[in-house]
């Protein structure tokens, strides 16, 4: 029995080394080779005493709230990951043994470093993929894509008929809505939700997500336009950019307009239209990999969403592009 203990003893002071236990081509491995984010939260320094009780720092909250989006997980699941996963603990430059955040830190850190602050981090990131060559103004995919609040509405409808209104629409949602900035939104003749619309910028010669910005769902596209327009280059989009407006936005931004006309319009060229839906196509995908559902309510967290969203989008792409540190080491 004595002996055992002393086994046990030794074994409790044993250190591990994640570095050689974690598998070489664990995924995380190409993304710690790929994003420096230790540069990263040095760009926010003048919150670091903010970045949460019992000296986690900034990086690791950066690094969490990464994996959080990475692996699509709530904030009680991203606390018992953290805990009891080997990679993410590597991830996170925490030891085997070390104590990890509980789920209230992840919400902490969200608000700490503000939705702003997540922009500039995607910006950043672009930044460094064009300095080495791998997104160029040239070509441009717009489009926008729905994130919805909830399913049903029906307790709003019905509460709202029963103050004395003939019905639930825009005019009136935010009397009776839990989120006072969702809204109701359409695309096309069928497509209804209730929330949030997503409009995006997509560079076309790495597919790398360029801007992505929130707006209620009942912006119309054109409108949302502002929001993500290039700098120049050509700009592909459906026949909901065709309009004045947005090709007026286009026209002041340098940008040459790729959009389809619509079939009602004098110079439609259907042969021309149908070439560029087929070099738009590809391009689409990137709706299909981003969330429909809000995690959280209200414009500012919904747009800090589509931030980690993107910016998780946008490190994968450069891993599967074979894309060299995009930073100098810290």
């Amino acid at each position: 029995m004595g002996l055992w203990i002393r086994e046990e003893e030794q074994m409790s002071f044993m250190k591990y080394d994640l570095e050689k236990i974690v598998k070489a081509n664990h995924p995380l491995r190409k993304i710690q080779e790929t994003i420096n984010f230790k540069s990263i939260a040095l760009d926010f320094k003048e919150i670091l005493k903010k970045s949460g009780r019992r000296g986690y720092g900034l990086e690791l909250g950066i690094r969490s709230l990464f994996l959080q989006f990475y692996y699509d997980l709530s904030d009680r699941e991203m606390e018992e990951r953290l805990r009891y996963d080997i990679g993410l603990k590597w991830f996170c430059g925490l030891s085997i043994d070390e104590e990890t955040p509980d789920h209230t830190y992840f919400c902490r850190i969200r608000k700490t470093l503000g939705t702003e602050r997540i922009g500039k981090v995607l910006r950043k990131i672009n930044r460094q993929a064009e300095k080495k060559g791998l997104m160029r103004k040239v070509f441009s995919f717009v489009d926008s894509g729905e994130i919805k609040v909830k399913e049903t509405t029906w307790a709003e409808r019905d509460k709202a008929i029963k103050e004395g209104e003939e019905s639930l629409n825009n005019s009136n949602v935010e009397k009776y809505s839990a989120d006072k900035e969702a809204r109701f939104g359409c695309k096309g003749k069928k497509k209804f939700w209730f929330g949030y619309k997503r409009h995006v910028s997509v560079d076309m010669g790495s597919g790398l997500i360029r801007e992505v910005a929130v707006t209620p769902a009942n912006v119309t596209d054109q409108a949302g336009l502002e929001y993500v327009c290039p700098d120049g280059g050509m700009v592909f989009a459906d026949k909901q950019y065709c309009c004045k407006k947005a090709q007026t936005i286009m026209e002041r931004r340098g940008c040459h307009s790729g959009a389809i006309l619509k079939n009602n319009m004098v110079n439609k060229d259907k042969e021309k239209d149908s070439w560029l839906t087929k070099v738009r196509a590809p391009f689409e995908m990137v709706f299909s990999k981003m969330s429909k559902r809000a995690r959280y309510r209200g414009m500012v967290k919904v747009q800090m969403q589509a931030f980690w969203e993107a910016i998780v989008f946008n490190v994968k792409r450069l891993i599967v592009m074979g894309s060299p540190p995009l930073f100098v080491a810290a």
